[in-house]
């Protein structure tokens, strides 16, 4: 018997992918190839879509329309969702490695057989178990599995040499509930005998279903026993064209082995029968089929063409220096896979491009079409699964997918590309072209968009407007808000990916920006868009996109006001995603922002800074008495001691204790209600630094000291009235110090409170929009932070504000890491969608009281 598989399924000791590799394929080359093709190699290589890193190898892969299924070297099969990349299922119940998958035609079956002799069919909707099946035989492992449609039957290829098969639909006449003759219940003097040292290898235990009539014994008559001399590692169906020798109205099996033999078999008389055997130089560990061509991989890295209407091997090509592990094909193209790099070929295998996919073994590939998208997905024994769309490599395939999820996808990578670091002018002209791409990409889905400039040379705020083209349009007009400015990224050295590559991992978009607020925004002008496009947009929707947001909107207010005309008197609505749920798990709607206050208090002496060796304890120091003003703001136990601070805070009313107990009640959240109260509804005061002239030593008594204050504000607090008393009670301490010192007090900017009412028809529109898409009302949440356009617009507009968290708790805004997860992303484009349908009706009556 042939040499087995091993070496194959080992670990090559490459535990996982570092995510910056993601955006940045290699395109080095992983052998010699031998090819006698002259054709110079393309530059081509495959966008990555997506990226999952688990903690076993990747064995196998097979996918539904709906899900990607991943077989691995811990006994399980991951299930992933092909819209959303998210993890949604873990498939247990083999005792051992899941070596092959199969999907079935109609893609309603899912087959697995592994390592622990066992193959098992799943419901590929339920993802329930639907039946065991056990040979009565010592296979050894099951290497691979297909389902033949026209035959209604099940082949599977084992260790020891045989091709087994069940008719699905005479299933039931096997059923049995007796559990004695699973294999890991029979001891195989083959596969279970001792070895050095008189060890044996443990039985691996399978997992049964309490569900009669699932556990499946298989006749002793339908097995081939000595289908090939060697492993059987691979099957395909094969279904020729009526002009060839075999064309009839049949499906075949075609097997390939550890002999080196692929054999072509058929169904005769309720047995299969081996019609042709084609011979191979060594091994053949994979193949695929395209037309009348049959390619086969093969050990030291050879792939073979067979024409299968002849028969005849027509070209060998030594495609990689190491074995042939995997290998797929769609169109034209043939894609194979080996140690950690994939290639394409023609279909006469001339060589088009190579890139790297894992670091590690390539154990698994296959190709899926999806929205009409090609994609080639890879799993590798460095524990991850790579999904990459090959749409290019067909030049007649150019699907329309403006509005698609992929669309959004690749729109937001080009989104986050742009450094716009608002405050810089090293980023001054990334910011500027980031403008015009928004206003561009307006401009195509159908918007009236324009840029308003900003005084002081300061990023460009992009208007656009969907005008309502239903035929049951409305006069209703909805603004949006949101910024296109991020936090700086540079400088931690903790990114795992490069910050303003998107990269997909594990469910989750990372991206400097894709959170806060690139990705939201995004969200609901695709969902905008996707309306009018459609002739379903109803109501106005109107989008003013800044980029000076993360440092306090400078220049904002005035150049709205300057536009109003421009963007309209007649809002209805404003609506913003800026922030975050309180966890990873609930859906909330934000009604209230604390305002703020940033200040910066200052003093100074008219003297230079001195040695306090020689002029230490003559005269009183800038910094002491900086420190004791400080001091005068609050008492030992951290109360704001400003004159009158507190005594605008509105007590708590009945409705909105409601909220904060609906929140004590979900007990993920895990934060008392006195907690969220003083981080949401009641004012505070920080004292942020501290800095000094002078060089920084021991010995110096500094002449100026400076510290950086802000104070965070709430509802029915007055912003200019606050600043003003701290400014009077900062003069007035500081006088009874009778110092010689000079005090300076500088506002550097400010912001008011906003408080919403969750009452109103946007928050119940939005509820009931977060309802269908989550399955479960959100939790109504206020935050600490400040968003300064909000109360702003409000006012401005006379118009009511909304707000719809997109990420979740643990997306990392302003940190390292900064991410999304790809079905906040889609769910959060879905409410919007809703919301800017639904809120011209309720809308119009909310206004009929607000404006009568």
């Amino acid at each position: 018997m042939v040499n087995g598989t091993s070496a194959l399924f080992a670990d090559s000791g490459a535990k996982g992918w570092p995510l910056s590799r993601i955006a940045t394929p290699s395109l080095d080359d992983d052998g010699s190839y031998d090819s006698d093709s002259k054709v110079p190699l393309s530059e081509y290589i495959p966008s990555i879509v997506h990226r999952w890193q688990q903690s076993n190898s990747i064995l196998s892969l097979a996918a539904s329309d709906r899900y990607i299924f991943a077989g691995t070297g811990g006994n399980e099969i991951q299930v992933f969702d092909t819209e959303t990349y998210q993890q949604v299922g873990t498939l247990t119940g083999h005792g051992g490695s899941v070596l092959c998958l199969y999907v079935s035609t109609r893609k309603s079956l899912l087959f697995s057989g592994g390592s622990d002799s066992i193959l098992k069919v799943w419901d590929t909707d339920s993802l329930q178990e639907l039946y065991t099946i056990y040979s009565v035989f010592d296979i050894g492992d099951i290497f691979a599995v297909l389902y033949s449609e026209m035959l209604e039957t099940v082949f599977f290829g084992s260790q020891n040499a045989s091709i087994q098969w069940c008719n699905m639909t005479t299933i039931d006449r096997h059923t049995s509930l007796d559990k004695s003759g699973l294999p890991s219940n029979r001891f195989s003097k083959f596969f279970n005998s001792s070895g050095p040292g008189g060890k044996s290898s443990p039985v691996p235990k399978e997992t049964m279903l309490a569900v009669p009539k699932t556990l499946i014994e298989l006749p002793y008559h339908n097995v081939v026993p000595y289908a090939h001399f060697g492993y059987v590692y691979c099957m395909q169906i094969y279904q020729p064209p009526v002009h060839t020798p075999l064309g009839v109205a049949e499906e075949y099996i075609l097997s390939g082995g550890g002999d080196g033999n692929v054999n072509l078999w058929a169904m005769r008389n309720g047995t299969l029968v081996c019609l042709r055997k084609l011979s191979n130089s060594t091994s053949v560990l994979c193949m695929t089929v395209m037309d009348t061509f049959l390619y086969c991989g093969l050990t030291d890295g050879v792939i073979n063409i067979w024409d299968l209407d002849a028969f005849q091997l027509i070209k060998s090509v030594h495609a990689h220096k190491e074995d042939v592990l995997s290998i797929a094909s769609f169109g034209n193209c043939v894609f194979s896979g080996s140690a950690g790099y994939v290639r394409k070929w023609s279909r006469d295998l001339s060589l088009g491009s190579r890139w790297e996919c894992h670091k590690g073994l390539i154990l698994s590939t296959i190709t899926v079409e999806r929205d009409k998208r090609r994609v080639l997905i890879t799993g590798g024994n460095d524990d991850s699964i790579a999904l990459w769309d090959i749409t290019d490599s067909f030049p007649n395939c150019r699907p329309d997918l403006s509005f698609a999820n992929d669309q959004l996808l690749a729109s937001l990578a080009t989104f986050v590309s742009f450094r716009t670091v608002s405050g810089s002018e090293e980023y001054l002209a990334d910011c500027r072209r980031c403008a015009t791409f928004l206003k561009s990409l307006l401009k195509k889905f159908g918007a009236a968009s324009h840029l308003i400039v900003t005084d002081n040379n300061r990023n460009p705020i992009v208007y656009g407007r969907f005008s309502a083209k239903a035929s049951d349009k409305t006069d209703t007009t909805v603004l949006f808000y949101g910024h296109y400015d991020v936090i700086d990224a540079s400088g931690s050295g903790k990114w795992e990916t490069e910050p303003h590559s998107l990269s997909g991992m594990n469910g989750y978009l990372y991206g400097r920006g894709v959170s806060d607020n690139k990705g939201p925004v995004l969200a609901a002008v695709f969902a905008a868009a996707e309306l009018f496009q459609e002739g379903k947009l109803r109501t106005n929707v109107v989008f003013l996109i800044e980029g000076e947001e993360e440092c306090g909107s400078i220049g904002f207010q005035a150049s709205v006001s300057a536009k109003k005309d421009l963007i309209g008197n007649d809002i209805d609505w404003i609506l913003l995603s800026n922030s975050y749920w309180l966890d990873d798990e609930v859906p909330c709607l934000n009604y209230g922002l604390r305002g703020v206050i940033h200040l910066t208090v200052e003093v100074s002496s008219d003297r230079p800074d001195l040695h306090s060796g020689v002029d230490g304890g003559i005269d009183r120091e800038p910094l002491m008495d900086l420190t004791k003003l400080l001091a005068k703001l609050t008492d030992d136990a951290g109360k704001v001691l400003v004159p009158g601070f507190y005594e605008p805070v509105r007590p708590i009313a009945e409705a909105e204790e409601r909220l904060y107990e609906q929140i004590g009640e979900n007990s993920s959240i895990g934060l008392s209600k006195e907690l969220l109260m003083a981080k949401w509804r009641l004012p505070s005061l920080t004292v942020h630094a501290i800095n000094v002239s002078g060089p920084p030593n021991q010995t110096i008594i500094p002449h100026k000291a400076t510290a950086t204050i802000s104070l965070r504000i709430v509802p029915d607090q007055d912003t200019d009235a606050v600043s003003a008393t701290i400014q009077q009670f900062l003069v007035s301490q500081f006088a009874a110090f009778k110092s010689r010192n000079h005090l300076s007090i500088k506002i550097n900017r400010q912001a008011d409170a906003w408080l919403g009412d969750p009452e109103n028809a946007a928050f119940k529109t939005l509820a009931s929009a977060v309802k269908e898409a989550w399955g479960v009302y959100p939790l109504y949440i206020r935050e600490g932070g400040t968003i300064p356009a909000v109360r702003f617009l409000e006012k401005e507009f006379d118009a009511p504000a909304a707000q719809l968290p997109c990420g979740q708790a643990s997306d990392h805004a302003h940190l390292d890491n900064e991410r999304l997860r790809v079905v906040n992303l889609y769910k959060a484009k879905n409410i919007w969608r809703r919301a800017f349908d639904e809120l011209p009706n309720r809308a119009k009556l909310t206004n009929g009281l607000r404006r009568g």
